[in-house]
Formats: C-alpha cells, sequence, structure tokens
C-alpha cells in the first residue's frame, strides 16, 4: 500500500484546514459546546427511568439549563448511582438511564477497590469512543509522523475481547471491548489479531505475541505502560535482541493511557533503540475524556463535543474528608467556571447513563483557554495522614528523579500510611529488579518529596515521623495482580494502599516466599 500513507497524509491535512477555517467562521466557546452537549444527552434521555424521575424536560426549559441541572440532580458515586440505578440495567432492564437495553459492561476496579465495578457501555458510548479514536488519529500530523506510519501496523494490547456473558449482557475489560468493536477496514492494520486478542491467559498472550512479532511492521504500540514493557521485554528476550527497533525499525510512537509515564520513562529507554514519541490518552471505563494533540506540551485536549458533559470539584479539605469521600454540599463548577493549577475531582454525565458520576479521577487544567488537562491522581490515592497532602502526581515525580539519579528503573510503587512510634510514617514498596541500596532509595525519595511538596515539608518535621521503604522484586507486584485476576488489559497496580486493599496486600506479603527471604537478610 505504498500510496497509502500520503492519501492518509493529505487526507488529515484537509481535514485540519476546513477544521481551522470553521473554527474562524463560527467561533464556539467551551462553555456553549458543554452546554449544547448537555442539552443533547438530556433530550436523548429524556424519557428513560432516569429522565422521568428527575424531570428531564422540566430542566430543559429553563434558562439557564446548567444551573437547573446542578440544582436537580444529586451527584453519585459508584454505589449509590448502581445501588439506585445501574443494578436495574445489569437486571436485563430497558430505558433505565439511557434508552434501549445495555449490552456490554466494562470492569472496572479503579484501583481503588477490591471488588469489580460494571460500568455501562452503550452503543452510543461505543460509537463516541470510535469518534474520538478518529479524532486522536487526525491529531497524528502535528507530530510530524512521516506519510508512512499509516502503512505500518498499530499493535494494542488490551484485554481480552472474549467477554464473559452474565444473563442479558457481556463484561470484561473495556480495551477488550472496544478492541472486539473495531470496524472491519482496520483489522488489516490491527495487531495482535482476532485470534490472539481473544486469548484470556496473560502469560500464553504475551508467547504468542512475541512468536508472531517477527512477522509484523509495527509503527505505534498502545497500552498500559507496565503491561507494555513487560511486553516489549518478552519480544526481545525471545529474539535475543538488544532493543525493540531492531525487530520494528519503523515504531515511532506510543500511546499510553491509564497512568502517569514518568515513573516508567527510564524503563523504556533502555527497550528503544531509537526516539519513539509518546502520546497520552484519557480514555476511562466511563468514556474518552481527552488526548494529547499537539507536541512539546504535557496537557490532554479535552473532547467537549462527544458525549460527556464534564464538571469539576475542586479537591480540597472544603469539598473531601480525609478519606478522599466528597461531603456534603460540595459546589461542582462547569467548564466555565474553571481555573488552572487547581486540582478538581471530576464529574461525568454520559451517553453511557452517568449522571453526575464522581469518577474518582482528579485533574487540573494546564490551559483553559485550550481545554487541556492533566491528570494528578485519584481522590482516595493520596495521603494526608496530617496534612502533608501528598498526591500521586508527587509520588509519581519522586519516582522518576529517583530513577535518574540513582540509575535504576522502578517498576512498580505503592505506598501506605500507617501509625508510628505514637505519630505516623508513610511505609514505601518499590518494585525494582535493579541492584539499589535501599536506605540510599530512602533518603533520596523523601529528599525529593520535601522539594516537590512544602507541606509534606513541614510535616516531615513534625507529625509525619518517618517514611520507610521496602525494596521488592517486581514479580511480587505482578502475582499479586495474578491473584487479583487483574494481570494485564486497563488494570493499574494501586499507588496507594488503604483498609481493605492494604489489609489483603500485607497478607500476600506474609505468605509471599519472595518478601520472606527479603525480611531474613
Amino acid at each position: 500500500m505504498p500510496l497509502l500513507g500520503p492519501l492518509i497524509d493529505r487526507t488529515i491535512a484537509i481535514n485540519d484546514r476546513l477544521r481551522e477555517q470553521r473554527e474562524r467562521l463560527l467561533p464556539v466557546s467551551a462553555s456553549k459546546h458543554q452546554e449544547r452537549q448537555l442539552k443533547r444527552l438530556l433530550r436523548k434521555a429524556a424519557y428513560t427511568a432516569f429522565g422521568r424521575h428527575y424531570r428531564f424536560y422540566n430542566i430543559l426549559m429553563e434558562d439557564d439549563v446548567i444551573r437547573a441541572y446542578r440544582e436537580s440532580i444529586p451527584i453519585f458515586n459508584y454505589n449509590s448511582i448502581q445501588e439506585q440505578w445501574w443494578n436495574k440495567a445489569l437486571n436485563g432492564e430497558a430505558n433505565i438511564c439511557w434508552p434501549g437495553s445495555t449490552k456490554y459492561f466494562a470492569l472496572s476496579s479503579g484501583t481503588s477497590e477490591s471488588s469489580s465495578k460494571r460500568i455501562p457501555i452503550t452503543g452510543d458510548m461505543i460509537r463516541a469512543i470510535k469518534r474520538a479514536s478518529v479524532k486522536q488519529i487526525l491529531s497524528a500530523r502535528h507530530f510530524g509522523f512521516p506519510p508512512e506510519i499509516f502503512e505500518k501496523r498499530v499493535l494494542m494490547l488490551g484485554g481480552s475481547t472474549d467477554l464473559n456473558k452474565r444473563g442479558k449482557y457481556f463484561e470484561g475489560d473495556l480495551s477488550g471491548i472496544s478492541a472486539k468493536k473495531i470496524p472491519y477496514w482496520f483489522q488489516v492494520f490491527y495487531k495482535p489479531g482476532r485470534k490472539i486478542a481473544q486469548e484470556k491467559d496473560w502469560d500464553k498472550k504475551l508467547n504468542e505475541i512475541a512468536e508472531k512479532a517477527g512477522s509484523w511492521d509495527i509503527s505505534i504500540i498502545v497500552g498500559v505502560p507496565a503491561w507494555i514493557q513487560i511486553m516489549l521485554e518478552r519480544i526481545i528476550e525471545w529474539y535475543d535482541l538488544e532493543n525493540i527497533h531492531e525487530l520494528w525499525p519503523n515504531l515511532i510512537c506510543y500511546v499510553h493511557s491509564g497512568v502517569s509515564f514518568e515513573p516508567y520513562r527510564s524503563g523504556f529507554k533502555k527497550l528503544f533503540g531509537k526516539k519513539v514519541i509518546d502520546i497520552n490518552t484519557y480514555l476511562a471505563s466511563e468514556g474518552f475524556i481527552a488526548f494529547t494533540d499537539r507536541p512539546d506540551t504535557e496537557g490532554m485536549k479535552m473532547l467537549l463535543t462527544n458525549g460527556i458533559f464534564y464538571e469539576f470539584i475542586p479537591f480540597n479539605e472544603e469539598n473531601f474528608d480525609e478519606h478522599g469521600e466528597l461531603k456534603q454540599g460540595a459546589k461542582a463548577l462547569y467548564i466555565g467556571e474553571v481555573s488552572e493549577g487547581i486540582p478538581y475531582a471530576l464529574l461525568l454525565s454520559t451517553c453511557a447513563g452517568a449522571w453526575r458520576y464522581l469518577i474518582g479521577d482528579v485533574v487540573q487544567f494546564t490551559s483553559v483557554a485550550r481545554s487541556e488537562i492533566i491528570i494528578t491522581g485519584r481522590t482516595k490515592h493520596y495521603l494526608s495522614l496530617t496534612g502533608e497532602h501528598l498526591s500521586v502526581d508527587n509520588m509519581n515525580h519522586a519516582i522518576e528523579m529517583v530513577n535518574d539519579e540513582l540509575s535504576i528503573n522502578i517498576r512498580e510503587f505503592s505506598v501506605a500510611g500507617i501509625p508510628y512510634q505514637g505519630l505516623f510514617a508513610h511505609q514505601w514498596y518499590i518494585g525494582c529488579d535493579d541492584p539499589v541500596d535501599q536506605e540510599l532509595l530512602r533518603k533520596k525519595l523523601d529528599e525529593h518529596l520535601i522539594k516537590l511538596n512544602d507541606d509534606y515539608a513541614i510535616e516531615r518535621k513534625s507529625a509525619l515521623k518517618e517514611i520507610l521503604v521496602t525494596v521488592l522484586p517486581t514479580t511480587v507486584f505482578m502475582d499479586w495482580m495474578r491473584k487479583q485476576g487483574k494481570l494485564g488489559g486497563q488494570h493499574k497496580f494501586p499507588r496507594v494502599l488503604k483498609k481493605k486493599q492494604l489489609e489483603d496486600w500485607l497478607q500476600f506479603l506474609s505468605e509471599s516466599t519472595d518478601f520472606q527471604s527479603i525480611e531474613a537478610k
């Protein structure tokens, strides 16, 4: 297909020019886009059980629809919306929160609960995800990729497309549902292909990918960093390579999602023989929210016209307690009321029947004018035992700095807040297979966190008495994920361990021979 790459490249260029002309002639603000989006959602769902209960048509008749919507609909977390509404759709009832029956549910732990959540995936949401994926492809020209990139293959590592049937619906990883719905014309480009994508056994899937990898000409890889790193290492070992570019010389782009790429960056550099452009994507189980659409920026551009209405709750002590639970009376803002540099917990109303749903992610605007955001953590994935307000963003940056300073590759990590000598401490669990001085690592980690977070620095002089570090082989983290049934796909190891999850982890470590051998040293 030697003509296909230039043809697609010219199509993208034409699309860019048409979009720019349209925006100049008919400029529409982010606020107006979102207001229109909300009205479309309300009209579509007006005759569902949820829409009738909350009188959507009355809301649509108000002069200020956004204000009326916020005053009429309560904020839901997973437990409340599942118990009151989504469970009816799970039982096969139609027209509950969105028109029609819901055929698919995405399994998502959100890394904060021990049991899986079931997030509805409607036909409208699947189409919205496809539209967003096309928009991301169209943005590729902004990164200066050669036209030939569009003639190569795209390797997408996700959950199994062999979904589990539960009564009248199917459930599985969102990446598996999405891959199952890949359009026919894209099948020629998509790897590892339908047969391997169906495989549920993680190790077997990796071996099958490695066996076939030598016959593929891959230009783009897509997936969660931890699992992509394991896959690339398996392929490199399989073919006895120095780096992956010896096998895939045209690999030029890595599209990642799920977690921050920063802690993994140094590890990936060792796997690449050439520069690879990494592009961040914010594809949650609840919908396709944002993606990086231009180079030299850390922010991801939000999708404002693609089946989602966004609200933002300032993530502070006024609105959330020390456990990350929403307080009564918390006020949500819409996109016309936000500011840069402030952490916000994200609320979604979607074409899958989520309404004012608190998904658990915390975002921050890097550019309000361009509607660009970064993910800074999760509402329940931060530590503030004594007022240190340690976020996942702080943790990611500190781990990256330690990696660079000590020339090591920390592949996984998690932290728990614990009582310590009458006060408190942070207990870190570090997954690293390189030789490292554990005490030096602890010292450097603490130093970097003090530089990154003023509140942490203050508390380290008072109630936060110590930080403790336990370095473990990476296999310990993988074995725990395997025991939880969350190996591969979009699953991520939790960055903060609390309550039941911490109890399960400690119990697992007490039974781990790798951990016992470390303790004995």
